[in-house]
């Protein structure tokens, strides 16, 4: 069976490793997009636009059972999404909204394979609640500083600095990272893909 992951972070690749030993990564270069607005149904429509784009671009050349992986993560705060910030003072403004409450953070991830020769995929997608404690100024400020939240969505990373200020979660923390684990080993080993 060939596996190839439609994505080139870094985040998920660590994780997919979780689940399958040997695969390729060739990252889905379209540009996204969704007119849907529930965060839910926006993961799941942009990792399925991931995984189509790859599956359909190699399909031609392998002889092998191919098994394409793409996969979206949003962040969600009063049913709003907080995409990746624009600039320090956006970064600064989202860690804001997020301080002293909770979100949710929702991936989606599709699958699509051959079986038998015929094309079938499946799509699901994992929500988690995030908690975080109240931050002060200084901290949100000294936390921008870092630039680490930058090229995340929702401005942080859980697995990095902003880790001091998570309180507690709900459900899958992989799923925060980038990618539920433990779901989609799941759903590969429902559909005899493992």
């Amino acid at each position: 069976m060939r596996y190839v992951l439609a994505s080139g972070s870094p985040r998920r690749k660590e994780l997919l490793g979780k689940v399958i030993k040997d695969f390729e990564i060739i990252p889905a270069v379209g540009e996204e997009h969704t007119l849907k607005e529930i965060p839910s149904e926006v993961v799941e429509e942009l990792s399925f636009q991931k995984a189509s784009e790859i599956f359909h671009k190699i399909l031609t050349e392998s002889s092998q059972q191919l098994v394409v992986i793409g996969s979206d993560t949003v962040v969600s705060y009063n049913h709003k999404i907080l995409g990746k910030p624009a600039d320090k003072a956006d970064a600064a403004r989202m860690v804001s909204l997020i301080s002293g409450g909770d979100h949710d953070v929702y991936s989606g991830v599709t699958v699509f394979y051959t079986e038998d020769g015929k094309e079938k995929s499946f799509t699901f997608s994992e929500r988690t609640k995030v908690h975080v404690a109240k931050l002060t100024e200084k901290e949100i400020g000294s936390y921008v500083d870092t630039g680490e939240p930058l090229d995340k969505a929702g401005a942080y990373g859980i697995q990095g600095l902003f880790a001091r200020y998570i309180t507690g979660i709900e459900g899958d923390y992989y799923n925060v990272m980038g990618l539920p684990v433990a779901r989609l080993y799941q759903e590969l080993k429902t559909h005899s893909l493992l």
